[in-house]
This record gives C-alpha cells, sequence and structure tokens, in this order.
C-alpha cells in the first residue's frame, strides 16, 4: 500500500513539473513571437 502510494507521489510530481516546465517555456517564446511580429508586420502587441 505504502509502495502504491509514493508511485503516486512520483507520477503526479512528474505530471506537475512537465506542466511547469512546459509554462515556463512558453511564455517569453510568446512574447518573442510578439515582438518579432511588431516588427516585421507592424501588428499589435495585444492581438
Amino acid at each position: 500500500m505504502n509502495a502504491i502510494i509514493v508511485l503516486l507521489i512520483v507520477v503526479y510530481a512528474i505530471i506537475g513539473g512537465l506542466s511547469t516546465l512546459y509554462l515556463f517555456l512558453s511564455m517569453p517564446a510568446v512574447i518573442i513571437w510578439k515582438i518579432y511580429r511588431k516588427f516585421k508586420y507592424h501588428i499589435s502587441l495585444m492581438n
């Protein structure tokens, strides 16, 4: 029983870590992409 609980904790920690890593990497990518479009196509940053 204890091993199953530890396994669940490890699985949920990996899932949480991966989603956090995705958000951590995607936010700067979106900001850089919006700045690129602003200068190349003169599109507003809010679109």
